[in-house]
């Protein structure tokens, strides 16, 4: 595995894929009141998480990206 993600990129990943996860589930908001909405979020959230914790992107190995210093 390749590590494309850098400090900060991780940092603001693992952030806001947070802040989604906690938005769409404890928020209470009505634009979460649908099904598909709110666990689209989530889903988008947890993979936000996932590639800042093991500091890897498929789409920035797609596209030739890396926000870490080698």
């Amino acid at each position: 595995m390749i590590i494309n993600v850098g400090k900060t990129d991780r940092a603001i990943r693992v952030v806001v894929g947070l802040a989604l996860v906690g938005l769409a589930l404890v928020s209470g908001l009505a634009i979460f009141d649908g099904a598909i909405l709110k666990y689209g979020t989530v889903v988008v959230g947890l993979i936000l998480v996932v590639t800042g914790m093991m500091r890897t992107c498929p789409a920035y190995t797609l596209l030739g990206i890396g926000t870490c210093q080698t």
